[in-house]
């Protein structure tokens, strides 16, 4: 498997490390949304959230609260974003889990979610049945 944040953590790939410890580095994406936008990943290798153990998502989480306002007071930031991307659809390009971290300014000009208007009528309970059925089945 040649998975590029496995090579960030074993040092064949260089970062901008801004944190690490024995389970988990964070740096800074290549690719920024804005400066500051940081990535939080486990040393270990888990594909996505999914596959990821959850002491391992709640760690992350606990992490993620360490780093978020010191990512926030630096770039001087009055808001940000907490997210995981699942799947190449949903923009995981990386298929190594990781939480990012996105500073967010208010004309800083992304937008989130151009999604539909609503639910036509009964769509709605349809929708919501059709997800308890599956949480029933998990």
């Amino acid at each position: 498997m040649d998975c590029v944040f496995c090579n960030i953590v074993s040092w064949k790939t260089p970062s901008q490390r801004v944190y690490e410890d024995d389970s988990f580095i964070a740096f800074l994406d290549i690719n920024p949304v804005n400066f500051g936008h940081t990535l939080i990943i486990p040393r270990e290798h888990y594909a996505n959230f999914t596959e990821t153990p959850n002491e391992v998502l709640c760690d992350m989480t606990v992490l993620a609260k360490k780093i978020a306002p010191a990512v926030l007071e630096a770039m001087s930031a009055p808001a940000y974003n907490v997210t995981f991307n699942v799947g190449t659809e949903a923009g995981q390009a990386v298929h190594h889990v990781h939480m990012h971290i996105i500073p967010r300014y208010a004309d800083d000009g992304h937008k989130l979610w151009h999604g539909r208007s609503g639910y036509a009528e009964g769509e709605m309970g349809s929708t919501a049945k059709k997800i308890k059925e599956k949480i029933r089945n998990k």
